[in-house]
């Protein structure tokens, strides 16, 4: 490949790459076209994109940028993976497909999140945390729970006043019921 092609190359994949700061890679060589299809497709559904390329390429197109860890310790062509509302949330998936055996030649092979180069076993234990919405909900809980005590500390005690005010009150009725009845009798 000339170098002109090369650098029109590199510079589609960088131009596609623009505003990705995390990204998994994973290998898909050796997959059969209905294979490919199906994890390209699994990937577009749950509003992931994927792209393959060469390493040297998509390291020459990613220089000095967050992505650019992610190609080192590589070799030959690779999926670039990347979409997702979080990076955990992509971990989980890529990982599941990995797991699952629908695609066998499927493997992670490493990534970068925040600009630090990831290994395939570190994008595993990553795939383990909570998700961002995960995250949300266990604050949204730790917010609410000392709400909720105290709600139920003030509810309590009025709760019995108001119980102990409602029979007086049924008392008195049923003292003037009797003192009425007993009047109407004589």
């Amino acid at each position: 490949m000339s170098k002109l092609v090369k650098r029109l190359v590199s510079r589609d994949i960088s131009n596609r790459l623009d505003g990705v700061n995390d990204a998994i890679l994973a290998n898909i060589v050796g997959m059969t076209g209905e294979q490919n299809y199906n994890i390209r497709k699994a990937l577009r559904d749950s509003g992931v994109t994927i792209m393959v390329v060469k390493r040297t390429m998509a390291a020459r197109a990613t220089e000095g940028s967050s992505l650019r860890p992610a190609f080192d310790n590589q070799a030959g062509s690779m999926a670039v993976i990347w979409g997702c509302e979080d990076f955990v949330a992509l971990a989980k998936l890529i990982t599941k497909m990995e797991i699952s055996g629908k695609f066998p030649k499927f493997e992670i092979k490493g990534g970068v999140m925040d600009g630090d180069g990831l290994t395939a076993d570190q994008v595993k234990k990553i795939s383990k945390w909570p998700s961002r919405q995960e995250q949300i909900s266990m604050l949204v809980g730790q917010i609410l729970s000392p709400g909720a005590t105290l709600s139920g500390q003030l509810v309590g005690p009025a709760r019995k006043i108001a119980g102990q005010v409602k029979k007086m009150i049924e008392d008195r009725e049923e003292g003037t019921d009797a003192a009425e009845s007993s009047s109407a009798a004589e």
